[in-house]
């Protein structure tokens, strides 16, 4: 017997004998635990929530109970979360990473993250402006670089602020 057919025969056998769930929609009651961590804080800890919303290097995205298990990485911008009671709250983080764990667990570990209320647009759009002035500036290349950065940041951070 070829080792193709020795194997397809064995997968077929292994896989009648495993059963797995089947994923479907979340429905209506369905939760997600949301856990949001910070190096020094935890703004929810194993939280009831129906829905996060997330700002993925892939992408934004919706999570729902039932998602499919993944890692994210997240570049700048905005985490929300729709509470069971309807209720949205959002938190701008700076990078980190979102883990969809099986049985509706998501845990979101970020260096930083600062409610949006606590920025002030008029604040953003004028260290937007200086960053960029440093960044095209004749300082250092290091210099240069971090303003490009922090310039990167408040880019996302003001984005986040206009919606």
């Amino acid at each position: 017997m070829s080792s193709l057919r020795l194997f397809t025969s064995a997968a077929r056998k292994a896989s009648s004998l495993r059963t797995f769930g089947r994923r479907g929609y979340a429905e209506a009651n369905d939760k997600l635990k949301l856990s949001l961590v910070l190096p020094h804080e935890s703004i929810f800890t194993s939280t009831d929530v129906v829905q996060v919303n997330i700002a993925a290097e892939a992408g934004d995205m919706g999570i729902l109970a039932n998602h499919v298990p993944s890692i994210e990485p997240l570049r700048p911008g905005v985490v929300e979360v729709i509470e069971t009671n309807g209720a949205s709250k959002k938190w701008f983080t700076s990078s980190g990473f979102a883990t969809v764990h099986p049985n509706n667990r998501l845990t979101i570990n970020v260096v930083e993250a600062a409610s949006l209320e606590k920025f002030s647009l008029e604040a953003v759009r004028a260290n937007l402006a200086e960053a960029l002035k440093v960044a095209s500036g004749s300082g250092s290349e290091t210099d240069k670089a971090e303003a490009r950065v922090e310039a990167d940041v408040y880019e996302a951070l003001q984005h986040a602020l206009a919606k």
